[in-house]
């Protein structure tokens, strides 16, 4: 059977994809879809608060690093044999 070796696979275009719509989410808010990156531009950008800003950046950044590793993680966990 292929799924055994197609894992590894599998999981990165799974961790790429989770990534891109967290990213694709944050850009969304900019055109008024809701959402953190909706936050950050109305209550950080619009109105000058900068540590809105930053505190929905860091989150944003802290986010896409957690998916990122533990989809990392799970590809080389998955790769051992």
């Amino acid at each position: 059977m292929l799924l055994p070796e197609a894992r590894g696979g599998i999981i990165t275009g799974l961790t790429i994809t989770i990534v891109t719509l967290v990213s694709y989410s944050a850009m969304a808010g900019a055109v008024g879809g809701g959402g953190l990156g909706d936050l950050g531009i109305r209550y950080g950008y619009n109105r000058f608060n900068p540590t809105v800003m930053l505190i929905t950046v860091a989150i944003l950044v802290v986010m896409v690093q957690g998916f990122q590793s533990l989809g990392d993680y799970l590809v080389r966990k998955s790769d051992r044999k």
